[in-house]
């Protein structure tokens, strides 16, 4: 083991270091002038700002030829499985979802997806559908600071794992909201999604989730919409923390969530309850955890990741996450993956390949508050496309 150990470390030091970001490049303009869709490197940015209305319809109109690709078509082939795996019709329980669920999810969200499915010609249900079946199925999460990172600096690592062989990684998109009353933050999602499982907003406030059990308790806020909820509303741990006790939650999720002042949690979040375990804290469900570190991870993926970070303590940047969280800690399902520095708003970002896991595959490295400063002057530049 000892061995195995040394071995990582002295490929951590080979590693290539992480770049900048790439140029931003404006590809299309939103007609009702609240949104840009760009590229960064060969990732693509969607930026919509306003009310939920207005973000929702420029995300529409902007996403118009993908969506209807997520939704209904990927969908239906997510639905025919669960149809066939559990013997109940997949929109029969996303209705019976969202039945439970609506009276507890912000109606400026419902809006939002409302204005989107018009302004990309397609049914309502459908966008319905695609932004609560999250909550259908049930990923690691690590975050690190202090002694254990290169300058004391917070690194927070996000893996998703996450039916990768659907192919949902056509369809990925780098998402900046700019909501007209909250908080702008940076989402890894995709066309036609408008919660979150993965988020980061202005003031470094930082997320990240992990599904737990499915006890069909959906009587509360959708996670994704919980996300999101902390995204726009929050800007510290404390405030994170504060805002997920207070309000109903579905079914049981892990998080770990960390600032740009250096705090980080992990969250075990249940409809009865909320776990909140500090940075170096143990618990019986997980192996060692370093000092300074919070982590969340599932059997011997847990394990190999406590290895990992016990073996880089000292050493962890941006790069050495990336290097700590490919397989076996990521799972081939592994869709996507992102790296947050809260401190200074970067994220490196990668989406899984057509046959390989976003582990496997480049990072692009992009900063809310470039983004949302080019943004701004692009809008009142008029600047042309490129």
């Amino acid at each position: 083991m000892r061995v195995l150990l040394l071995i990582f470390v002295l490929l951590l030091s080979c590693a290539p270091l992480v770049g900048g970001m790439p140029e931003i490049k404006i590809t299309a303009r939103d007609s009702g002038g609240h949104g840009l869709l760009c590229t960064v490197g060969d990732k693509r940015v969607l930026v919509v700002e306003g009310t939920p209305a207005q973000m929702g319809a420029a995300h529409g109109r902007l996403m118009a030829a993908s969506m209807p690709r997520v939704m209904p078509q990927t969908m239906a082939l997510v639905g025919a499985a669960y149809t066939i795996k559990k013997g109940i019709w997949f929109h029969d329980k996303i209705d019976e979802i969202y039945g439970l669920a609506a009276p507890h999810t912000p109606a400026r969200f419902i809006d939002e997806c409302n204005a989107m499915a018009d302004a990309a010609g397609i049914a309502r249900r459908d966008v319905i559908c695609g932004n609560f079946f999250p909550e259908l199925f049930h990923c690691s999460g690590v975050a690190a600071r202090n002694s254990a990172t290169v300058g004391g600096q917070v690194v927070h690592a996000r893996v998703l794992d996450y039916m990768r062989d659907i192919n949902l990684q056509r369809y990925a998109l780098v998402q900046v909201f700019i909501p007209k009353d909250g908080y702008a933050w940076i989402s890894l999602g995709y066309a036609g999604l408008v919660g979150s499982v993965t988020a980061m907003n202005e003031h470094g406030l930082a997320i990240g989730e992990m599904g737990g059990a499915s006890d069909e308790s959906w009587n509360g806020m959708p996670m994704t919409f919980l996300m999101r909820e902390v995204a726009e509303r929050t800007k510290s741990v404390d405030e994170a923390v504060a805002l997920m006790k207070r309000v109903p939650r579905t079914c049981e999720y892990y998080y770990v969530i960390s600032d740009a002042g250096k705090n980080m949690v992990g969250i075990r979040a249940r409809v009865e309850d909320l776990m909140v375990l500090q940075p170096g804290e143990q618990h019986e469900l997980l192996p060692p955890v370093p000092a300074d570190t919070v982590m969340f991870s599932g059997g011997s993926r847990a394990k190999k990741l406590s290895e990992r970070l016990h073996a880089a303590l000292g050493k962890i940047d941006a790069q050495t996450m990336i290097e700590i969280i490919k397989r076996p800690v990521a799972m081939k399902s592994n869709l996507h993956n992102a790296i947050f520095l809260p401190e200074t708003l970067d994220m490196w970002v990668a989406d899984a390949g057509k046959k390989s896991p976003a582990c496997d595959e480049p990072y692009t490295m992009v900063n809310l508050r470039q983004i949302i400063e080019f943004y701004k002057t692009a809008q009142t530049s008029g600047a042309d496309l490129q």
